[in-house]
């Protein structure tokens, strides 16, 4: 008797074969897809009555420079989508590396999928993953001012300007970032005969 789960890998295998790599852990499937294979694998996702997945739920861009405590070797910048079948009651996770670190480009899939158009906008935002095909590419959560991409580990903490609305002048103002960084460091208090009886 096949569980859900290996269920959901079989059509998986079936339907796609060696373009991805399949991996199962916790109750969830994760397909790793190479950014050539990326929008067919998509589709084929969406398309196959076996698979039928039919709604994509999210896509989020990730940087993995500082993964495994910086001992990732593998490409700097991924989106990874969530995809459910409401008919299958399935779900499955997709992830696609960009092949190039310093120019982060992969195919839309806002063809497939019309909700994707804003989580592509928040991954360039975000992480300046490109998104080729996308009809309207640009800044979703930041300012069009904005220099950078904030959710990139190399990105500073506290930024380089700093907006706020100056009441007497009666507009938005831009100025250079005025906090100066500190360290935290709790005061641990140690009881000697903590937790004895």
């Amino acid at each position: 008797m096949t569980t859900h789960l290996e269920a959901l890998q079989g059509a998986l295998a079936s339907a796609l074969g060696e373009r991805v790599a399949v991996t199962a852990a916790l109750g969830e499937i994760t397909l790793v897809v190479k950014a050539g294979d990326y929008h067919d694998v998509m589709q084929t996702l969406r398309d196959n009555p076996a698979l039928g997945f039919e709604q994509l739920l999210d896509l989020c861009g990730v940087d993995y420079s500082t993964y495994g405590e910086g001992t990732w070797e593998g490409p700097r910048y991924a989106a990874v989508s969530h995809l459910l079948s409401v008919k299958n009651n399935w779900r499955v996770r997709v992830r696609v590396f960009c092949p190039d670190d310093e120019l982060p480009l992969i195919p839309t899939v806002t063809d497939i999928w019309r909700s994707a158009n804003w989580y592509e906008r928040e991954a360039f935002d975000l992480y300046g993953i490109l998104f080729e095909g996308h009809s309207d590419l640009r800044r979703i959560l930041t300012d069009y001012g904005f220099i950078g991409h904030p959710f990139r580990k190399d990105f500073p903490v506290s930024g380089y300007t700093e907006m706020r609305y100056d009441a007497e002048q009666k507009r938005v103002m831009y100025q250079p970032v005025t906090i100066e960084p500190r360290e935290n460091v709790p005061r641990v208090i140690r009881e000697e005969k903590y937790g004895m009886k």
